[in-house]
């Protein structure tokens, strides 16, 4: 599992529920900018990854559970 792996699978899973990356965040009560990709590495050039609080949220305001998000890890639809 990647980093490109899980920030993939947060777009696909934002697809998946009709959405974008900023509308999945704000459907989940987060700043609609936490998915964005300029969020997604530091100005030092390491990664950011997603917390696992936001994954948690996204989870929950769709009514999935871990494994409908982990199924589009790596690009798999399971």
């Amino acid at each position: 599992m990647t980093h490109d792996d899980v920030w993939g699978a947060i777009e696909r899973f934002a697809s998946e529920h009709g959405m974008s990356c900023s509308g999945l965040a704000k459907c989940s009560g987060l700043d609609p900018t936490t998915f964005n990709k300029s969020k997604r590495w530091s100005k030092e050039g390491q990664p950011r990854w997603p917390s696992t609080n936001s994954i948690s949220k996204i989870l929950s305001s769709t009514g999935a559970n871990i494994g409908d998000f982990t199924k589009f890890i790596g690009g798999s639809r399971q």
